[in-house]
């Protein structure tokens, strides 16, 4: 499942530098999720670190994109070949 930002965020900045992912960006309004690398930090940590910082709570599992535990650690794991391969 990936995470969305609502637009209750308030441009805090402290979500993007927690993602170990790099799927969060600034957005025209507000940070963003790109869902294709959000894996709710399956692989990285137990619990999605952009949600444990964020100060107003506006990073809820986004419905229309709902991922099981092992789709979301297959996710992972394409992330890190894809890394690997390019060098990083």
């Amino acid at each position: 499942m990936a995470l969305i930002i609502t637009d209750e965020c308030i441009n805090c900045d402290v979500c993007e530098p927690e993602c170990p992912n790099s799927a969060i960006s600034q957005g025209p309004e507000t940070y963003v999720i790109d869902p294709a690398k959000c894996t709710e930090c399956v692989g990285h940590f137990d619990r999605p670190q952009c949600r444990e910082v964020c100060p107003v709570d506006c990073i809820p599992v986004d419905p229309d994109r709902v991922e099981s535990p092992d789709e979301l650690r297959a996710k992972y794991e394409g992330l890190m070949r894809a890394k690997e391969m390019a060098g990083g």
